[in-house]
């Protein structure tokens, strides 16, 4: 069996068994137009170069005809079978110019906790990850292409398994030794250090991603296009989950679960449920299992679920958040939910200006209008038209003259002090001290405050 059928069946054994597995999707085959500097692979005739410093594999699937070729000081050529490399005259070609070879890009540019960089096994319509989660967690399986490959390393990496080369590596020390070998430094670099050895994830209810250490790396890698600035979000009050770089508009719904709860089954629900409404369309949403936050200690870990708004239309994510805690309320016990918590972003940016606009038109209009009669009420008295006098003093009232009105609303015996009043219930909480807001609801409480 070859190294590409036997990707193909570790793909197919991990989709069988549910394994998490995470693909690293960049390579450094010749023909790929984007590892070149002019996003194309080189025209026939053309003159091609490597950088001259860097180690790299590169994998030829065709026949090329070049005219020249300056080669790295390391690295080499992996012809697959049918690939060839002919000489050629430029002038023969006269789509090839006569200026400037075509550059093989930087192989180094790659790194390993790109979120960019990896292709998630259980990838789904309307699902996503966040940014933590899109790296491999510590319970993946990871692999890697059956040939031309380089991925750069900062820091401690731990996965269950790595595979590259048609080969799986789950034992600490058969991957050192490939990492040492030539065929190892040539597809890993960097000052970080990769091992493999962890359990898999055997909880129903999900496990901790575990890059909570590597996440400045991951959120470095991914807005390094940006500049290293995230962009503004389109809401007030914006969130950021646990595992994200930048905020996000939508909602938060945090989940405390019990040994019942079982994460691909309420995945499934989402999708199936809810996500394939029409009104909730434009909507993603995230599911994953995450430390629980400081303030709360019944329990180490909850489940995070997180609905994105994408689309520009608003509200869905309030709509949806609103109806997972209703399903919360009527079907807890049978998912195994103890109790859910909803946090809300708030108005988006633009929303408010074109009521700001009008508030402040309105405010001008009335002050001109004041100013336009006090300026009438002064004319009007210059020309004698308009005369007024003070009025004397009011007398004193006599001696035992009441001195106001009666008022039965602060009678004595309506100033009686009244009960207090009931507290609303606790089974739904919101907070309505800013443009954010917050829910909770206990489907163990829903029932007996119901019959009260």
């Amino acid at each position: 069996m070859g190294a590409r059928g036997g990707l193909l069946l570790w793909l197919q054994l991990c989709a069988l068994t549910r394994a998490a597995y995470k693909a690293w999707i960049p390579n450094t085959d010749f023909d790929d137009a984007a590892n070149w500097s002019q996003n194309r692979t080189p025209c026939a005739g053309g003159a091609v170069a490597f950088p001259a410093d860097k180690l790299v594999s590169v994998l030829v699937r065709q026949g090329h005809a070049i005219s020249d070729m300056l080669l790295p000081l390391d690295g080499e050529l992996v012809l697959a079978s049918g690939a060839e490399f002919s000489a050629s005259d430029t002038g023969s070609h006269p789509d090839c110019s006569a200026g400037a070879p075509a550059l093989f890009r930087d192989p180094d540019r790659f790194s390993w906790h790109d979120p960019h960089l990896w292709r998630s096994g259980d990838e789904a319509r309307g699902l996503f990850f966040v940014d933590a989660d899109r790296v491999p967690c510590r319970h993946d399986d990871v692999v890697f292409p059956s040939d031309g490959f380089r991925a750069g390393l900062a820091g401690a990496v731990r996965v269950r398994s790595v595979s590259a080369l048609g080969r799986t590596f789950t034992r600490a020390e058969d991957l050192a030794a490939f990492l040492a070998s030539r065929a190892g430094r040539l597809r890993f670099h960097g000052p970080g250090a990769l091992s493999v050895g962890a359990e898999a994830c055997a909880d129903p209810s999900g496990c901790v991603c575990g890059n909570a250490e590597a996440q400045p790396w991951i959120c470095a890698a991914l807005l390094q296009p940006l500049g290293g600035r995230c962009p503004p979000a389109a809401c007030h009050d914006a969130l950021r989950p646990q595992g994200q770089c930048c905020d996000l508009c939508g909602a938060i719904v945090s989940l405390t679960h019990g040994p019942a709860f079982d994460l691909e089954r309420y995945r499934a629900r989402l999708l199936d449920t809810f996500l394939a409404s029409p009104q909730y369309q434009g909507l993603q949403v995230a599911v994953s299992k995450v430390p629980r936050s400081l303030q709360l200690r019944e329990a180490d870990t909850e489940i995070q679920v997180v609905l994105a708004e994408t689309g520009p239309e608003t509200g869905g994510a309030a709509r949806l958040a609103r109806a997972l805690l209703a399903d919360v309320a009527e079907h807890g016990e049978a998912l195994g939910v103890l109790a859910a918590a909803v946090r809300e972003s708030g108005a988006p940016v633009g929303g408010g200006s074109a009521a700001g606009l009008v508030g402040g038109a309105v405010a001008a209009a009335l002050l001109l209008a004041l100013l336009a009669l006090l300026a009438a009420v002064l004319l009007l008295r210059r020309a004698g038209r308009l005369r007024w006098s003070w009025r004397e003093q009011a007398a004193p009232a006599p001696a035992g003259a009441p001195l106001g009105f009666h008022n039965p609303v602060f009678d004595a015996a309506a100033s009686k002090e009244r009960p207090p009043a009931r507290p609303p219930s606790l089974a739904l909480k919101a907070d309505t001290a800013g443009t954010s807001h917050s829910y909770f609801v206990n489907p163990l409480f829903a029932g007996a405050e119901s019959e009260a």
